[in-house]
């Protein structure tokens, strides 16, 4: 004799269905947890700030603001021209192909190579040896410091950073922060100087970071945060789960309607 299923052990069965599809969910959440948080092995601890931001090097097409002062205001005019351009001009001495800019009075000068602090000190010297000023005050700031941010982010862009210090961190949260897709255990961090391209990958689930010199950015670097494998195996595959789960519960729903 067939035994027949009643409506209460369907819908038992269809109540144990759903708590194990639920249970199943929460212990993937669980699973993916730690790999979504940042320094999961940092604890009590302390890190000794030896590595100050490294002095960019100056590279061509650099835009630089160069901004003398002295005693003599008048005199001290006629340096600060570039600085001082209007309407749709841009301002800024612009380094060459070759690696020069082209400052008043004291005409071409190779800059490509030096620190900020080595020109300043070259300007400031040769404004003195050639008595055009007497203790001049020499300002040069960068007027395209810029990062990119990519990938796996909320925000996606290109910064630019008008202070010239900026923390791999800092850039993250300039773009949203990462997204709950994205891979901290293997960022990119391309970098780029005198032409040459070079690359990083960066453990943000490690302490690494705070004694690694790839903690300061410098100008022109690009971040970009790979997506994880969960978001590879969910963009190729959630429509096919879906489309399974749904008809499991359709199934367990018609069934407990007919019987």
């Amino acid at each position: 004799m067939k035994a027949e299923i009643s409506p209460i052990n369907l819908r038992n069965i269809f109540l144990r269905f759903s708590l194990l599809l639920v249970l199943a969910v929460i212990i993937s959440s669980c699973g993916s947890a730690k790999k979504s948080s940042y320094f999961n092995e940092v604890g009590n601890n302390t890190f000794a700030s030896y590595y100050e931001p490294l002095e960019p090097i100056l590279q061509k097409n650099d835009l630089l603001s160069i901004n003398i002062s002295s005693l003599n205001a008048e005199v001290t005019e006629m340096f600060n021209i570039a600085n001082n351009a209007g309407g749709t001009q841009i301002g800024g001495y612009l380094i060459d192909q070759d690696g020069f800019i082209r400052f008043p009075v004291l005409g071409k000068i190779e800059v490509a190579g030096l620190t900020k602090k080595e020109l300043r000190e070259y300007i400031r010297g040769e404004l003195i040896s050639k008595r055009l000023l007497m203790e001049p005050i020499v300002d040069i700031r960068f007027m395209n410091f810029k990062v990119s941010v990519l990938g796996e982010v909320n925000q996606p862009s290109v910064f630019t950073i008008p202070n010239e210090k900026v923390t791999l961190l800092e850039a993250l949260g300039m773009a949203g922060d990462m997204t709950i897709f994205a891979k901290r255990d293997n960022v990119l961090l391309i970098s780029e100087e005198d032409g040459v391209k070079s690359t990083k990958r960066i453990d943000l689930t490690s302490d690494e970071l705070f004694t690694s010199p790839n903690y300061y950015l410098q100008p022109n670097d690009i971040v970009y945060v790979q997506p994880n494998d969960r978001k590879v195996r969910n963009t190729s595959n959630s429509a096919q789960w879906f489309s399974i789960i749904l008809g499991s519960l359709s199934l367990a729903v018609i069934s407990i309607s007919t019987f």
